[in-house]
């Protein structure tokens, strides 16, 4: 499943002193690829399902957001023929064949696009006019706020707004509550929209702490958030909008919603536990720090290579891992994302410690704008991008941290994984 690159420390692998930093890179490919194996959506869908009696009625699947191709394959394959008919909306390449009864489409992330319009309006299109008995199977994970759209606004203003969240450092939590007001289906209402019939939810978390109505922006789930809340998130960025966007905001979202049930499947916990295992079953102590990371992706590289400093004279091999979401500020005009920018970020603080590696992974298998699912370094990185007349520093106030790892051979690289439970990065000391 996963395509690793050659690292440049692969290349020099027969000088002296590589062999432990040959085994971290091994090391940290097995922990991916392993991790990211226990966090398919498969048997999340399987367990929902399973005792599930939809017995009046007709059966309808809409599946949105990064997993949910993989999320509506086997939901369709447990249906079968009780299914009447379905759409799945996910991410640019997410989409790996088709599915029986399932209209399939591709749209933009992180910013919608035409795309995603004309896949919610499929979906809509089937849950429109469906009777009281009826159900609507909705299989949502992260992306889906993106991916999942009917804007109140221009799609090229909304795309404008998404982009300012974006650039500006807002969290998810803060996006969503901004994209909720400007939407006719999330914050509950899509759900709104189903009735009378009704809407059983399945969904695959990518939120820290795994806020139901903040998922997506919660299409199916009552909204906890407040106009109040959203008009102060749009003066702390000072955001520039349009006055109909204005108004937008101080309309009140569902608090309320009595057709819908909802199963939570999977999360970045599930995520850290998974990895901190595979560490485990290669010999290092696995210490969970958090699963709940949120802060600039360059001072949680920096706070990672501070505790590498502070046990490097373990006398046993001890793994780290941080799961959650940072933020990056775009200042520059570099390719990157923030599990790259985390991973390079580390690279000063352990350039010359003893058999230390640092990576952070997205589990979906994309990382910003980009082919890579997140970054790779070591002791040697520093002094590898010193040596090419490439300063850290200046590359990571670029934000060009592809660039750079694309040097080393830091890229990882997985293609398309088929679920999306937020990130982790994983602090290696080999001993």
């Amino acid at each position: 499943m996963i395509m690793m690159q050659q690292t440049i420390i692969t290349q020099c692998k027969n000088k002296k002193g590589t062999g432990i930093k040959m085994n971290l890179r091994k090391d940290a490919n097995h922990i991916i690829e392993s991790a990211l194996r226990q966090v398919m959506p498969d048997e999340a869908v399987i367990q929902a399902l399973n005792g599930k009696n939809f017995s009046t009625g007709n059966l309808y699947l809409i599946a949105a957001g990064k997993a949910a191709w993989q999320m509506a394959k086997t939901a369709a394959s447990i249906l079968g023929d009780r299914l009447e008919s379905g759409v799945c909306i996910t991410k640019y390449g997410h989409v790996k064949g088709a599915i029986p009864k399932v209209s399939c489409y591709e749209a933009g992330h992180p910013v919608p696009d035409d795309h995603s319009f004309a896949g919610t309006r499929a979906a809509l299109d089937l849950a429109g006019g469906l009777k009281k008995e009826d159900t609507v199977i909705f299989l949502l994970s992260g992306g889906g706020s993106a991916l999942f759209e009917k804007p109140l606004l221009p799609g090229e203003e909304l795309a404008d707004i998404t982009k300012q969240l974006l650039a500006c450092g807002a969290d998810i939590t803060e996006i969503n509550i901004i994209r909720k007001r400007l939407s006719a289906v999330k914050g509950g209402r899509f759900a709104q929209f189903c009735a009378p019939a009704k809407v059983f939810s399945i969904v695959l978390s990518d939120i820290i702490g795994d806020p139901l109505d903040m998922i997506a922006s919660g299409p199916a789930y009552p909204d906890s958030s407040t106009c109040a809340q959203a008009l102060a998130i749009a003066e702390k960025y000072h955001l520039k909008l349009s006055s109909r966007a204005g108004n937008l905001l101080q309309e009140e979202t569902p608090k309320e919603l009595d057709n819908v049930e909802t199963v939570i499947t999977g999360s970045v916990k599930n995520l850290c536990r998974a990895a901190a295992r595979t560490c485990e079953s290669l010999g290092y102590q696995a210490v969970i720090l958090t699963d709940q990371l949120c802060c600039e992706a360059k001072e949680a590289g920096s706070f990672l290579s501070s505790i590498a400093k502070s046990h490097q004279d373990a006398s046993h091999s001890i793994a780290f891992l941080a799961g959650g979401e940072t933020i990056v500020h775009l200042r520059g005009t570099g390719t990157g994302g923030r599990n790259q920018e985390l991973a390079l970020a580390a690279a000063p603080g352990i350039s010359g410690l003893t058999d230390t590696a640092i990576f952070s992974i997205g589990s979906d298998g994309t990382d910003g704008p980009t082919d890579a699912a997140g970054g790779y370094c070591d002791t040697r990185t520093k002094d590898l991008l010193a040596s090419m007349g490439i300063d850290i520093y200046q590359t990571l106030e670029n934000n060009d941290a592809y660039t750079a790892l694309e040097k080393t051979g830091g890229l990882i690289k997985t293609g398309a994984t088929g679920t999306n439970v937020n990130d982790v990065a994983v602090l290696l000391i080999k001993r």
